[in-house]
């Protein structure tokens, strides 16, 4: 029969997660004694590509904020736009890796600038009643991204695929051409030097986010 000092004994060692032997299980929350390290290196990993990557977007952001005024910068926006498509229309069937390349490109320029314009420069327009104009060149990026989405479905081999891109870079050249033209123009001389800047700025730091 066991005593009382041993049952005691017995029941604190058992109710101690300390005393198991190294041997025991152990929970799938605990962290092994090597672990420290790993999580330290990850946490440091994980600051570093934010660091880059905020870097890389201050870089570009940068560049395009050197370049001027809000619509300076969509206008040189338009052009990288277009000379993309002029790359595209330089491909063959055979170089669909190419053509996909290039087409995410495009893409991700055209996702950033009509995000500042949808965001900053429309509501402005509508602000400073130019409603009818800001929803013509709002309803033009529908149509944008509904290509997109024909190209994507299409695929860079389709053998309709090229004349597809020709007809795109027509409707954004087009498109880019009326506010570069008549839209931009008619609404910074409106403006005042304040107004201007503030526009610039909010331009700017949609396309650091965009980037």
């Amino acid at each position: 029969m066991a005593t009382r000092t041993q049952n005691g004994t017995s029941n604190r060692s058992s109710s101690n997660p300390s005393r198991k032997s190294s041997g025991g299980s152990r929970s799938a929350f605990s962290w092994s004694e090597g672990a420290g390290p790993i999580i330290a290196a990850a946490i440091g990993g994980a600051a570093i590509g934010f660091a880059a990557n905020y870097g890389r977007k201050a870089l570009i952001q940068g560049m395009e904020a050197s370049i001027g005024d809000w619509d300076e910068i969509l206008t040189a926006e338009h052009r990288e736009a277009l000379a993309l498509f002029d790359r595209l229309l330089e491909t063959d069937e055979g170089q669909t890796f190419k053509r996909k390349m290039l087409f995410m490109k495009l893409c991700h320029a055209l996702d950033k600038h009509s995000h500042a314009e949808e965001m900053v420069v429309y509501p402005a327009l509508r602000g400073d009643d130019n409603v009818a104009d800001a929803d013509h060149l709002e309803s033009e990026h529908g149509y944008i991204k509904t290509f997109i989405f024909e190209l994507d479905e299409m695929g860079p081999d389709s053998p309709d695929w090229l004349q597809k891109i020709r007809d795109f870079r027509e409707l954004v050249a087009e498109h880019a051409k009326m506010e570069e033209d008549e839209v931009f123009p008619k609404f910074k001389k409106d403006m005042t030097a304040d107004e201007n800047a503030h526009i610039t700025s909010l331009v700017n730091r949609d396309g650091f986010w965009m980037a």
